[in-house]
């Protein structure tokens, strides 16, 4: 059980950081505020695919942790990571509110209490057909970046973030009713391997569409917030996951005082100019 929680945080810190450096990649790639197509200059930014690496190295850690403990967990740590690209945000030279550091004191004790009343344990297998579903899912929720590219009003971030989150809480799901096969290769015959693939590159491309359109810390607290309160229903409802007998109000208030924690840090990152548009180093 402690494997698991270490592998979450870490998943967490990965996220987050990461992140931070997918946005410094877009901007310095001159793709911030423009076309979806000028996204194509991402290719010469290694501090993009960096980031890109951090956050799979996170979700290697994530999915591991998910084989351990339920997803509302898990999902909520990974919420949380908005913390964790705020205050890189800070110590780069954004200013965060006061308030946001009490945010961030929060959500940090919403996190203990899930932990404290989480129940660990695998999850209810899914019905092959419902394994299918979760890599056809991947077709609508890309359809949003069709939309984002006709419309530039905010609206369009909105939609580009929550469509990213969805594709998140899809792969978490996925990840969290995986069962690894004996012989390697025959990941290529198990939907929830392809739902991950697929639902991972559509939710990538998303975010950096928003992230082109909006700040990283407002947009990674809408993605983070869609991806914990779907993905958390679908665990609790149709994949067995359990709170512990009796802590069920402390697992309540922990849940909404993680969340609500992640929304205020967004709320309160104030100006993120200095980190979004002049990043460490010099420009490419």
């Amino acid at each position: 059980m402690a494997l698991g929680y270490l592998l979450a945080v870490l998943a967490t810190l990965a996220s987050g950081s990461g992140s931070i450096l997918e946005a410094m990649g877009v901007r310095r790639a001159g793709a911030y505020g423009g076309r979806s197509l000028d996204l194509i200059a991402l290719r010469r930014q290694w501090l993009y695919f960096l980031g890109l690496g951090v956050d799979l190295l996170g979700f290697a850690c994530a999915a591991a942790a998910l084989h351990r403990l339920p997803l509302f967990l898990v999902q909520s740590m990974l919420a949380f990571s908005v913390g964790v690209t705020a205050t890189i945000s800070a110590f780069m030279g954004a200013h965060l509110r006061a308030q946001g550091w009490v945010a961030l004191g929060v959500g940090a004790i919403g996190l203990v209490m899930l932990g404290v009343s989480a129940e660990p344990g695998p999850a209810q297998a899914l019905p092959p057909q419902w394994r299918w579903i979760l890599v056809g899912m991947a077709v609508p929720v890309a359809a949003i970046a069709v939309y984002a590219r006709r419309h530039h009003h905010v609206w369009a971030t909105v939609a580009l973030a929550f469509g990213s989150g969805v594709a998140y809480s899809l792969v978490g799901i996925a990840a969290r009713t995986l069962d690894l096969p004996d012989a390697v290769w025959r990941l290529v015959l198990e939907p929830a391997a392809w739902a991950i693939v697929l639902n991972g590159l559509t939710a990538a491309v998303l975010f950096a569409m928003a992230l082109q359109k909006g700040g990283p810390t407002g947009v990674t607290a809408i993605m983070f917030t869609t991806n914990t309160a779907l993905s958390s229903f679908v665990g609790l409802v149709y994949l067995d996951d359990h709170v512990r007998e009796g802590y069920v109000v402390a697992a309540t208030v922990g849940f909404v005082l993680a969340i609500a924690g992640a929304i205020a840090v967004a709320h309160y990152a104030a100006d993120t100019r200095h980190t979004e548009h002049t990043p460490v180093g010099t420009r490419a």
